[in-house]
C-alpha cells in the first residue's frame, strides 16, 4: 500500500468514525493535496513500508464504534503534530490541517476519554487516600464490570441465536 493510499485510507476511516462520512468529497480532495504532502516528507523511500503501518494495524484491535473514536481522536492529533513540523504556509498543509482540525473538534468528547485513561494509569496507587478511594468504589466497579460483561454476553448470545449459520 501506497503512503498516498493509506494515508487517504487512515483518513478516510477517521472521517467515518467521526461522523463526517457526508464529506467524503472532501476526501477526493484531500487526496491531491496528500499526493503534495507525500512529496514534502519524500513518503515514497523503501523504508516507508517497513514495519507495516503504523495506525490502522492497531485499529483491528477496536472492534466498537466508540473505542474507535477513542484511539482515532489520538491518530488525529498525531497527525497535526506532524503536519505542525512542515511549512505551514503551504496550500496543501492548511488544506489538510483544516480538515484535521475539524474532525478533531468532533471527536472532542472522545479525545477527553483518553486523557481520562492516561489519568487512571498515572494514579498514585502507593498513596493510602487512593488506596481507601478505591476499596470505597471496589463493589460499584464490580457491579458495573458484571453488567457490562453480561450485556456483551447476552449480545454474543442473540446474535448467535439469530445467524442461521
Amino acid at each position: 500500500m501506497t503512503f498516498q493510499t493509506y494515508s487517504l485510507f487512515v483518513l478516510s476511516i477517521v472521517m467515518i468514525y467521526s461522523g463526517r462520512v457526508e464529506n467524503r468529497l472532501n476526501l477526493l480532495q484531500l487526496q491531491d493535496d496528500i499526493d503534495k504532502l507525500k512529496a514534502d516528507f519524500n513518503s515514497s523511500r523503501s523504508d516507508v513500508g517497513d514495519g507495516g503501518p503504523i495506525f490502522t494495524g492497531k485499529l483491528s484491535n477496536w472492534t466498537e464504534t466508540n473505542e474507535k473514536r477513542i484511539i482515532l481522536s489520538q491518530i488525529v492529533s498525531m497527525y497535526l503534530k506532524i503536519l505542525k513540523t512542515t511549512d505551514q504556509s503551504k496550500a496543501h498543509v492548511k488544506n489538510i490541517s483544516e480538515e484535521l482540525y475539524t474532525l478533531q473538534a468532533s471527536l472532542s468528547d472522545d479525545s477527553k476519554k483518553m486523557e481520562y485513561l492516561k489519568n487512571l494509569t498515572e494514579l498514585q496507587v502507593n498513596d493510602s487516600t487512593i488506596q481507601r478511594k478505591a476499596v470505597n468504589e471496589l463493589f460499584s466497579v464490580l457491579q458495573k464490570l458484571g453488567d457490562t460483561t453480561s450485556s456483551s454476553g447476552r449480545k454474543r448470545r442473540l446474535v448467535q441465536r439469530q445467524c442461521k449459520c
